[in-house]
């Protein structure tokens, strides 16, 4: 409860003990005949109550007790005190992924503790949006925030060499955010000349390496290389060869080839534009080219550089 002091003489002057902030008038907290003056003293210290009313002395004289609250004034700027002592809570930026998710990539440093208030809170105002997939791509310097984002829920989806993409279906309903990628794709190049010749090579290094097979120049395309320009530029690596594409003669799948993986293989007709042989020796054993139709039983087209 509030006390209040009251000086020897007949002065009308009244003090709050444990106050806070500026002096309040009687006038300011006097409702009818109680004080506006709060008994929750943890919230007011400092406050000087000069009551200059005449009916303060008539109270006082009869030892009236008074009941205290605090003012309405005093309590609104407590509370946005406390609000100004907890920092707010940042919320997630995500792009639309165009089928009712959102796309988060991160990029700047964040404490973990810090990362996950903030994913909760984004997640619930995800899901008040109605929102579906949530994606969060997480680059190998923010490692230290996947384990927080799975015990949100998140599951691995796919990596690369230089982040980790993480997803997460809100919904009650059944999941139909897409596979990882389930597919490598493969090139080989028939490069024939005028002469009738065929470009061949043999492999230093593989399953092929050392049992002197003759094959076509053969290898994987790169990440968003076109099969036509993947097909001319191994020809190009393995042999010092320039060629020009001319079409697609064949393709075949294989199916859990490569870490699970199906392998789509395309076989392209290649126009050579060069005619000098500079084999690369990291991987090639031998490269020449021959009349085509001879040697054609030891001719190979698979079994690429995939690791063993």
């Amino acid at each position: 409860m509030l006390r209040f002091l009251s000086r020897p003489s007949s002065s009308s002057s009244f003090h709050l003990i444990k106050s806070r902030n500026a002096n309040v008038t009687a006038n300011q907290i006097l409702c009818g005949s109680s004080f506006a003056i709060n008994s929750s003293l943890d919230a007011i210290k400092g406050v000087k109550v000069r009551m200059m009313s005449p009916l303060i002395n008539y109270v006082r004289a009869r030892g009236i007790s008074i009941p205290v609250r605090t003012p309405p004034l005093l309590m609104e700027n407590v509370k946005t005190v406390q609000n100004n002592d907890a920092p707010p809570v940042q919320l997630l930026y995500g792009s639309n992924d165009g089928h009712g998710g959102v796309i988060v990539d991160l990029k700047d440093p964040m404490d973990s503790h810090l990362f996950v208030a903030s994913l909760r809170a984004s997640l619930s105002q995800w899901k008040r949006q109605g929102k579906k997939g949530i994606w969060i791509k997480i680059p190998i310097e923010l490692a230290n925030l996947v384990e927080a984002a799975v015990k949100e829920g998140f599951r691995f989806h796919h990596a690369e060499p230089k982040y980790l993409m993480l997803a997460h279906w809100l919904p009650e309903t059944p999941n139909t955010l897409p596979a990882n990628v389930t597919h490598q794709v493969g090139v080989g190049a028939f490069v024939m000349n005028d002469k009738k010749e065929v470009l061949v090579v043999q492999e230093r290094i593989g399953k092929l390496q050392g049992i002197g097979l003759w094959k076509f120049p053969t290898g994987v395309i790169n990440e968003g290389e076109d099969i036509c320009v993947g097909a001319v530029r191994e020809v190009k690596e393995e042999t010092g060869i320039d060629t020009e594409f001319v079409e697609v003669l064949a393709f075949s799948e294989s199916t859990k080839t490569f870490f699970e993986k199906s392998d789509l293989f395309f076989f392209c007709m290649l126009r050579p534009r060069s005619f000098e042989i500079q084999m690369q020796e990291l991987e090639i054993e031998a490269a020449q080219v021959l009349l085509h139709g001879s040697s054609r039983d030891e001719m190979v087209t698979s079994n690429r550089h995939v690791p063993t």
